[in-house]
């Protein structure tokens, strides 16, 4: 196996190479490859020993030896370390003028992926309407948002304290209005600052303290950590993104975010790394994509993964958004347009997509591990589901079971009265309703 490995391998890139992850299904073997490699002045672009992996420069001249070595039986698997993209965009008018304030996130987009659908080029009416906020008793301001997933009337009893939300993103950026905890840069650098844009959104958006009048995020005593694993250009490796997982497995955080998306093509070690964080007793969230109702594909990963929550997008009026990736997995839904959020240096941007949903979500379930820490993955996830509010006229593989409902979820309801609306509100034919509502919209239904 370490011949076959080293017969294909290279020192560096060339126009011949290409990005491989190798998994191994023992540690020796793992071990023993990386010293071999070694030996022979061949340093793999990352080794990941958590998950038996490395990353190398693979010679597509050396396409038998890589399918001999895919074969061995102490192998797991060899796949493309793909390429994955941020899940958010700035709104756009019809003059196709930016609605952030901020240059940079207006100029670069979120990855070239998202940037060249028609969703994010003329789907969305510029962010005219204010922010309807108000003022709670506790000092902090409730935006649409935050209120549309019931998030404000849980801070009388937590606002997230003692948990904490890993965001795997492009960084997160200084702001007043922020409190990073830690970080780490998963791509080879030594900074987790954003120099993107979409990370410090996407934070605020969880666990923004609401300083200076602004809103406030979702949990907003909960601990931030700052996952670098995507560029100044809103795209990075799958590698980087398990990288990611397992330094947030290490410091056990509680809850990662993952407002980013594999579109089409499968990667088992992604999958294999959120499992490893679930068994661990971590939450990963994830974004459904932003290909909207068309789309073949079905959602992306890692929302597809049944160890992940995934998260579709909705609208101010409590509608799906037409962005939202729509397939089978879908598991809740959350606010992802037109939302008001931090941004790299102190300001404000308004942005959409399934990236914005998402966070709404992570600082949910942070809210949830705060009040009951005892809460496993797949019981946080059964409870989002059970209290979440159904949108009429959108079947499953839109909405999942609806729109997150986190007083609900939390318990808070008074004898349990409020759950109890909200599966009323879905109906008492449960799945064989929204399959109809599904087969309306010419989607079908199906829960995972």
């Amino acid at each position: 196996m370490e011949k076959l490995l080293l017969s294909c391998s290279t020192a560096r890139s060339t126009a011949r190479t290409s990005r491989k992850l190798i998994g191994f299904k023992r540690q020796d073997q793992y071990d023993k490859c990386v010293r071999q490699l070694a030996d022979y002045g061949i340093k793999p672009l990352k080794s990941i020993r958590r998950g038996r992996l490395i990353v190398c420069h693979i010679d597509g001249r050396r396409g038998d030896r890589l399918r001999k070595l895919a074969q061995h039986p102490d192998v797991s698997y060899v796949e493309p370390d793909f390429k994955v993209h941020a899940h958010g965009f700035v709104p756009m008018n019809g003059a196709g003028k930016g609605t952030s304030n901020g240059s940079r996130l207006a100029v670069s987009g979120f990855g070239s992926r998202q940037s060249s659908s028609p969703y994010m080029k003329h789907g969305l009416r510029p962010a005219t309407r204010k922010a309807n906020a108000r003022t709670e008793s506790s000092g902090v301001r409730a935006s649409w948002n935050v209120r549309q997933i019931q998030a404000d009337q849980v801070w009388p009893k937590t606002r997230g304290g003692g948990a904490g939300i890993g965001i795997i993103d492009t960084g997160i950026g200084k702001h007043p209005d922020l409190r990073v905890s830690g970080g780490v840069n998963t791509m080879g650098g030594s900074s987790f600052a954003d120099d993107h844009g979409h990370g410090t959104h996407v934070a605020g958006i969880a666990a923004a303290l609401g300083k200076y009048g602004q809103p406030s995020g979702t949990a907003p005593g909960a601990k931030l950590y700052a996952v670098k694993a995507l560029d100044a250009n809103g795209a990075g490796y799958v590698s980087d993104l398990i990288k990611g997982i397992d330094w947030c497995v290490k410091k056990k955080v509680n809850v990662i975010n993952m407002s980013l998306g594999l579109a089409g093509e499968t990667s088992s070690a992604l999958k294999e790394a959120v499992q490893r964080a679930r068994k661990n007793g971590i939450v990963v969230v994830a974004s459904a994509g932003n290909d909207g109702p068309s789309n073949r594909k079905g959602i992306d990963q890692p929302a597809r993964y049944s160890d992940a929550i995934a998260v579709a997008a909705s609208t101010p009026k409590g509608k799906i958004a037409d962005y939202s990736s729509r397939g089978y997995g879908i598991d809740v839904t959350a606010p992802g347009s037109f939302v008001k959020s931090t941004r790299p240096g102190g300001g404000y941007a308004i942005m959409s997509g399934t990236s914005m949903s998402c966070p709404h979500v992570a600082g949910g379930v942070a809210l949830l591990k705060s009040l009951q820490p005892g809460l496993t993955p797949q019981g946080i996830k059964k409870r989002l589901r059970a209290t979440a509010r159904n949108v009429p006229g959108y079947g499953t593989r839109s909405q999942g079971c609806g729109i997150v409902q986190l007083y609900a979820a939390c318990g808070l309801a008074a004898d349990g009265n409020e759950a109890a609306a909200s599966r009323r509100k879905r109906g008492a034919g449960g799945v064989s309703r929204a399959k109809r509502q599904g087969r309306s919209e010419g989607q079908g239904g199906r829960k995972r």
